[in-house]
Parts: C-alpha cells; sequence; structure tokens
C-alpha cells in the first residue's frame, strides 16, 4: 500500500508540473511588459494617432489581467519639416518580458541589438502564437514607422513611412517589422520592408494584419 501510495503521488506531482509548464505565467514570474497585440485596430493604419494605439494596446492588456502598468505602441511618426517621434523614446528603459514571464530584453540597447524576440517569445497579449511566415494566413508584419534601431525617418527621407502618424487607411505607406525574424531581404523586427499601402486590404497584402507592439513604459 506504501509502494501504491509513492506512485500515486509521485504522478500526481507529475500531471501538476505538467499543467504549470504550459500556464501562460505564474505568480512569481515577472509581470508581462511586452507583447504583439492579438488584433489590430480594425481601420488598416488609421489608429487614431499615437493615443489611439496606446489606448489598444492598454485596452488589450487589461483585458488580459494586466494592471496598473502604462501602455505604449511601439510606433515612430513622421512631421513635415523635422523629425518625429521615435518609437525607442516611447516605451521606457525596461526590462520586459512577454505573458509567459519571458525575458525579451533588459534595456534598450539590448532590444535593438540582440533581443530575444522571434516567433516563440513574441506573443500576444495572452501568451499565444501569432502567425507568422509558413502559417496561413501570414500575419507577421508588425507596424512600426521606424528604422532598425528604433528612431523615426528624417525628413529628407522621401516617402511616407507612418501612414499620415497612423491617420491615414488611405494614402501612404507603412514600414513594418517581422516579429518571426523571418522573410526575404531585412529581417528585422523593427524595420523590415514597408506595406503595399494603409489601408487593411493592402496591410493584408504584403503579410499583415495592422498589428502591433505593444511595451509597458512604467
Amino acid at each position: 500500500m506504501t509502494l501504491i501510495k509513492s506512485i500515486t503521488t509521485i504522478a500526481a506531482t507529475a500531471g501538476l508540473l505538467a499543467v504549470i509548464g504550459t500556464a501562460p505565467a505564474l505568480a512569481g514570474d515577472p509581470p508581462m511588459g511586452f507583447f504583439v497585440t492579438s488584433v489590430g485596430v480594425g481601420d488598416g493604419a488609421n489608429l487614431g494617432g499615437l493615443a489611439g494605439a496606446d489606448a489598444h494596446c492598454a485596452k488589450l492588456a487589461s483585458a488580459a489581467g494586466s494592471k496598473g502598468r502604462t501602455w505604449r505602441a511601439y510606433l515612430s511618426t513622421q512631421v513635415e519639416g523635422k523629425r518625429g517621434v521615435s518609437a525607442r523614446d516611447r516605451i521606457g528603459d525596461g526590462p520586459w518580458y512577454n505573458a509567459h514571464g519571458e525575458l525579451i530584453a533588459s534595456d534598450l540597447d539590448q532590444l535593438h541589438i540582440s533581443p530575444n524576440l522571434v516567433k516563440r517569445t513574441a506573443v500576444d497579449e495572452n501568451g499565444n502564437k501569432v502567425n507568422g511566415r509558413g502559417d496561413k494566413p501570414n500575419r507577421h508584419d508588425i507596424l512600426t514607422g521606424s528604422k532598425d534601431d528604433g528612431t523615426a525617418y528624417f525628413p529628407w527621407e522621401k516617402g511616407d513611412h507612418t501612414c499620415s502618424s497612423w491617420t491615414s487607411n488611405d494614402k501612404g505607406s507603412a514600414q513594418v517589422g517581422h516579429h518571426d525574424r523571418h522573410g526575404g531581404g531585412n529581417i528585422s523586427w523593427t524595420s523590415a520592408h514597408a506595406s503595399r499601402g494603409c489601408s487593411q486590404k493592402n496591410l493584408t497584402a504584403t503579410g499583415g494584419a495592422g498589428l502591433l507592439y505593444c511595451f509597458a513604459a512604467d
């Protein structure tokens, strides 16, 4: 009987550990400070400007159980005649962890040089995988409007890279990154290529869905 009880206890413990291992995060894990949005705003790259994008991040984070954090969308802007706001200047100093408690980057330098940001770790606010290359539909184009280092484009660099600073769903284009770090040409998570346009249809056509990177800036 003692042997049977021991085997039963071991089996139960193993089963509990297996369940814990699949949980998004444990009580003692660092709070979520980074995610890819599970859905876009729904109006192409017209996000309602930076304020609308930030509100979208905050809404999704709150619905996923995040409390007391200041959320910012990783987006740069363009302003005629001067340099706009840079995404890297909006998101705080780190560190940032995903919904599973995995470290994405300890600070801004690591985030833009060698982050732990790949398809496995770049999950949404609920800890779910975000479709990338090879999935149907592919949604690895993430809106950023940024250069590789997370800075805004200079005024003399031709073209609209931010869909009129995230207020247009028809004119211009959006610079996007690849959360899965895959694809032809530049595979940067911040700045892979330009979208075909700013509408929801055009964002989808180049492998996206109007998704955003969200970071806790507090």
